[in-house]
């Protein structure tokens, strides 16, 4: 979560969708600040202990007994914010820090834990705000957020002593992100959501995401097959997907692929789903016709463009709450989207 941190509460509206990169202060000229062991606020020890190797996601929730036995640190980092982290994952973050200022890369943390109370405070604050259909589509169900945990890290940069927090600026720096993603495994972290990989993960690309696992070698192994917390720990069995963006006149590639994106997030929470690909179906579907049907079923939304995106499937024996055939093929699944010209994609409906 960056600087404004709500946002990052968003679901499978990814951070990048169309809008694809839509206490006391350190020193920000060295990118250090006073973030030490003896100076951090150690919360109370609780019993047992905690499972790091533990999969919080869009379909897997946090243990019920997670928040009693989890021990943190609170921080102050350089921009004056009070960030609470699980105290292993924390040590181990300064060592990767105190690494990566060798080499001349300052990081410093954005955020960190999220208490389930506050995540359903959130929930409640849009359902008021906003009705309950819109909050269901924009916050993370409480329960089901990895930042839970206090294990997953959102980093931010700070350049030639300026703090960059912002989504958007912080994904103009490629190279730091490379040296930084390859140093985390030395330390028991991995990056968390995957390029290519929003259909498992169910978020998009988020080079700032770390999680620790408390294994160097099992964040080692993670990181060079180049595969997913979930595909590792066996949550999904599927196998990979084939993305076809065709040919178009009227959207580039890039803006095709903004909108498969969405449609691989909200895939995430069909579970043990085995998606075999998605594709583009062709400029015959951008009509005045099917825009209009967008904006018939959200009238308040006022689209001026559309997009239709064909999906095949074959569904589990265990369907669980999905309203699909058990253990059966599905073809030509409609997805369609819409967005005005200033916004980015957004699913409209889907289904045959």
């Amino acid at each position: 979560m960056k600087k404004h941190w709500i946002i990052s509460l968003l679901l499978c509206f990814c951070l990048i969708t169309a809008i694809v990169f839509t206490g006391c202060s350190g020193n920000t000229t060295s990118g250090t600040s006073d973030e030490t062991t003896d100076a951090a606020t150690v919360d109370e020890a609780k019993t047992d202990g905690i499972d790091y190797m533990v999969l919080v996601n869009k379909t897997h929730k946090l243990p019920d007994d997670w928040e009693e036995k989890l021990e943190t640190v609170h921080i102050t980092n350089s921009v004056g914010d009070d960030v609470e982290v699980e105290k292993k994952a924390y040590d181990a973050y300064l060592e990767l820090k105190a690494a990566l200022e060798k080499e001349g890369v300052y990081v410093d943390l954005d955020s960190a834990r999220r208490s389930v109370a506050d995540q359903q405070r959130i929930m409640d604050e849009f359902t008021e705000q906003y009705g309950a259909d819109y909050a269901a589509k924009t916050v993370a169900k409480p329960g089901f957020s990895e930042h839970h945990t206090g294990l997953a890290l959102d980093l931010y940069l700070i350049i030639d002593g300026k703090d960059i927090v912002e989504n958007e600026d912080m994904i103009q720096y490629p190279e730091i992100w490379a040296t930084i993603h390859e140093k985390l495994p030395e330390y028991g972290f991995i990056l968390r959501y995957l390029e290519g990989k929003e259909y498992i993960t169910g978020y998009g690309y988020e080079p700032w995401h770390i999680r620790y696992l408390d294994n160097p070698d099992i964040a080692k192994e993670i990181t060079d097959k180049g595969t997913t917390f979930e595909q590792y720990l066996g949550a999904y069995t599927g196998g990979e997907v084939s993305i076809d963006y065709g040919t178009s006149g009227i959207y580039t590639e890039e803006e095709l692929k903004d909108a498969v994106i969405q449609i691989e997030c909200k895939f995430a929470f069909w579970g043990d789903v085995d998606l075999k690909s998605i594709r583009y179906a062709g400029d015959e579907a951008v009509t005045e016709e099917n825009l209009a049907r967008m904006n018939e079923i959200n009238p308040e939304s006022n689209y001026t463009q559309v997009v239709e995106f064909l999906m095949d499937f074959h569904t589990p024996e265990d369907i669980g709450e999905l309203t699909f055939n058990a253990d059966a093929d599905y073809t030509d699944y409609q997805w369609w989207l819409a967005r005005t010209a200033d916004d980015g994609w957004e699913i409209v409906t889907w289904g045959y």
